[in-house]
């Protein structure tokens, strides 16, 4: 059983538009959560084409600025504020400080009902290194024996090698794992394509029309998995 951990796991607290409304707000710069949410509508492509040209932003803390800090920068020029003034600097160092994560209400509670099953948990993520850190703070590292976290081993979704790493270190085959995840085109075709079971997380309703399995709770991924 293997988990996605960025807005699978683990989240900026209290919210990523949240957060990022209240560094703007210190800074003197006023902008609602919704606009946030809007401007970051206007960087989602920046993922797909970083995959696309096998950019590996995670995999290195020099990548790893650069890919967010130009993220930062134009969903500050969507929200018609200076990107290199400091502002996107500030904005990186908030969201790189493990004090600003938390784990979703709903994650010790599924962990509990799978617990009986005996499954092998594990992390497969597009994540900075340092979620092993975040991992252990947030007290539930020991629950994933298996991580394969990009950071770590330069290998990011969605390339099957990273879930063919994951499978070797939990002695497991395809066809017997299920991944959870809440994007579908990092999650849930790559992970279909390699013959697992996915599940897409969507707690904030953004895919209703999904046709594979979906939760938008993940207390109900035990039950979801016993159905499928």
């Amino acid at each position: 059983m293997l988990f996605d951990a960025g807005e699978t796991l683990v989240h900026p607290a209290p919210s990523f538009p949240e957060l990022f409304s209240r560094v703007l707000a210190r800074e003197g710069h006023v902008r609602a959560p919704e606009e946030v949410v809007a401007a970051s509508a206007t960087v989602f492509h920046r993922f797909s084409e970083a995959a696309r040209d096998r950019d590996l932003w995670t995999t290195s803390p020099e990548r790893s600025a650069r890919f967010w800090k130009g993220v930062y920068e134009l969903m500050l020029d969507a929200l018609e504020l200076p990107g290199r003034d400091g502002l996107r600097d500030t904005i990186y160092a908030t969201f790189t400080d493990l004090g600003n994560y938390a784990l979703f209400d709903d994650v010790p509670p599924a962990l509990d009902a799978l617990s009986p099953s005996g499954a092998i948990l594990g992390v497969v993520s597009n994540f900075e290194a340092w979620l092993e850190d975040l991992l252990a703070r947030l007290g539930v590292r020991d629950r994933f024996p298996v991580r394969v976290i990009s950071g770590a081993v330069g290998i990011e979704k969605p390339d099957p090698a990273i879930w063919e790493l994951a499978f070797a270190r939990a002695g497991v085959t395809p066809e017997e794992t299920a991944y959870v995840g809440d994007n579908p085109e990092f999650d849930v075709w790559p992970a279909e394509a390699l013959g697992m079971t996915p599940v897409l997380i969507d707690r904030r309703g953004r895919f209703p029309n999904h046709a594979g399995a979906r939760i938008t709770d993940l207390r109900d991924l035990a039950a979801t998995l016993e159905a499928a």
